[in-house]
């Protein structure tokens, strides 16, 4: 149903949009929304796929730090009972934190789960952000090109 419209809002509201659909998108599972499809139909309509990319990544980094935050928040809960538990998460942060985060962030995964744990793991929310960013900006900028190739597709196609 909501397909429908994404052309008309995706011209109405432009990258700030997509900027906001994302955010959302990556702060909540409760409110599911059709981001990738977004992020191929802006191209597809002609938005500059770079910015696309862009907007959607900076968006859903910033969302990440809900699940984040919930972690930080866990840490200090279970720090008490699980002090060799969270030593755990602590080490493993330091040690493949970035590209973790980054691969994961990448790939079809429930992402929130690394976010939790990495604020489990009290990993620095500078570096959390910027490996979010990195992995979401590729997955972004292949769905934003994919769109830009679809706009040669003849429309008797779809």
């Amino acid at each position: 149903m909501i397909e429908s419209y994404i052309p008309f809002l995706l011209k109405s509201f432009g990258y700030f949009g997509i900027f906001l659909v994302s955010l959302i998108s990556a702060s909540t599972i409760f409110l599911p929304l059709p981001l990738y499809l977004i992020i191929v139909a802006a191209s597809a309509i002609g938005m500059n796929p770079f910015l696309v990319a862009l907007s959607s990544a900076i968006g859903m980094a910033v969302g990440e730090l809900t699940s984040y935050f919930i972690g930080l928040g866990g840490n200090k809960l279970l720090e008490k009972r699980h002090k060799k538990g969270m030593k755990n998460f602590e080490r493993f942060f330091k040690k493949y934190g970035f590209v973790a985060i980054v691969i994961t962030a990448f790939i079809p995964f429930p992402f929130d789960i690394v976010g939790i744990s990495a604020g489990l793991g009290r990993y620095e929310i500078k570096k959390f952000l910027l490996a979010v960013f990195v992995g979401r900006f590729f997955k972004a900028i292949l769905l934003a090109l994919l769109g830009y190739e679809m706009r040669e597709v003849p429309s008797w196609m779809y």
